[in-house]
């Protein structure tokens, strides 16, 4: 079956790869994916990458019914989703992370690639954890071919010469160059790692990642069994969680009664409502800081550059839908794409 676009041309200019799940549903229909650019601008207009609707009722229904089976044969075949993590080698009772900047081609899913720039050649780039008070010290190798570059440790309270902002506290790192960023972790909580030069490019097209610091005093934070992060980009690979589209994205998979804590962060351009069904959300912690009246919800409204942090009990079993909730970033006739997920209580 053929869908017709308003535009072969002005869908990629102004959608770029920006409905990489929508493509892969496409993909099983029969229709081909559209090839990203360099140059794509995937905010311009979203409305203009919804196709026109499909010709019948059975053939949205099956490319619906396509998308899901896909990501339901998914579930466990990219354990880098929820487990990217760097570990530190330890110096001189320092922890010591090394990253380097380097352009690779990126599949968000379905093999439609597009330029990327990224950390150690993953979007987002590997998971920095450490603990409360600890030593950190982050060396920064720019490997990129034309572009200077820098990184900004989004919610840590660093000295000034440290915070990664190219002619206000550094020189930018050009290509060929290292930094060697050094501070002490002293706010605990979900912070972000990211380049903070060029960043309406760089950023977005996937020089980002979470930087975690423990609590020492674990008994300060809600109970919880599982942790997991859910990264949330509108840039390189269109509407992402954790760098995928669906049905390319992850499940997070629990047992009746876990207590599930989900970390968010937005490193997008966007507003993203994350919305979850059947299991409600108790938000705890607001950029790094508990809160002092936690809140239920079941749509939680995430702006870029915040981090929230939510518990979510298990109590229901069942495949319970997991999305942003602005729909042209999740649904359309071709069926499920972009920023969606589940979570699945055995």
């Amino acid at each position: 079956m053929d869908v017709k676009l308003k535009s072969r041309r002005e869908f990629i200019k102004l959608a770029g790869i920006a409905s990489i799940g929508l493509g892969a549903a496409a993909c099983a229909a029969g229709v081909a994916p559209v090839s990203p650019t360099a140059t794509t601008a995937p905010h311009e207009d979203m409305a203009a990458m919804t196709p026109e609707p499909v010709a019948t009722m059975v053939d949205m229904d099956a490319m619906h019914e396509a998308g899901i089976k896909k990501f339901l044969d998914n579930i466990g075949k990219d354990p880098r989703f929820y487990g990217n993590k760097l570990e530190p080698k330890v110096v001189g009772g320092v922890k010591e992370f090394n990253i380097s900047c380097t352009e690779i081609k990126w599949d968000a899913g379905g093999g439609a690639m597009a330029d990327a720039m990224v950390y150690n050649g993953t979007v987002p780039g590997p998971e920095m954890r450490v603990t409360e008070g600890d030593q950190v010290r982050v060396i920064v190798k720019n490997e990129l071919k034309m572009q200077s570059t820098a990184v900004h440790f989004h919610g840590q309270a660093v000295p000034n010469n440290m915070d990664g902002v190219p002619f206000i506290t550094q020189p930018p790192i050009k290509p060929g160059q290292s930094f060697t960023y050094e501070f002490t972790a002293r706010n605990v909580g979900s912070s972000m790692y990211h380049s903070h030069h060029n960043s309406t490019e760089q950023v977005t097209r996937g020089l980002l990642g979470p930087f975690i610091v423990d609590r020492k005093d674990k008994t300060k934070d809600p109970a919880f069994d599982s942790d997991y992060t859910l990264i949330l980009n509108d840039g390189v690979g269109g509407f992402t969680l954790n760098g995928k589209g669906f049905p390319y994205t992850q499940p997070i998979v629990a047992k009746l009664g876990e207590k599930i804590r989900i970390r968010y962060m937005n490193e997008g351009l966007m507003i993203h409502p994350m919305h979850l069904h059947g299991l409600e959300q108790l938000v705890f912690a607001a950029d790094g800081w508990n809160l002092p009246n936690p809140y239920y919800c079941d749509t939680i409204n995430i702006a870029p550059g915040q981090r929230w942090d939510v518990i979510v009990t298990a109590h229901t079993a069942g495949i319970w839908a997991f999305h942003c909730h602005i729909l042209s970033h999740a649904e359309s006739s071709n069926g499920m794409f972009g920023m969606v997920t589940a979570i699945v209580v055995k």
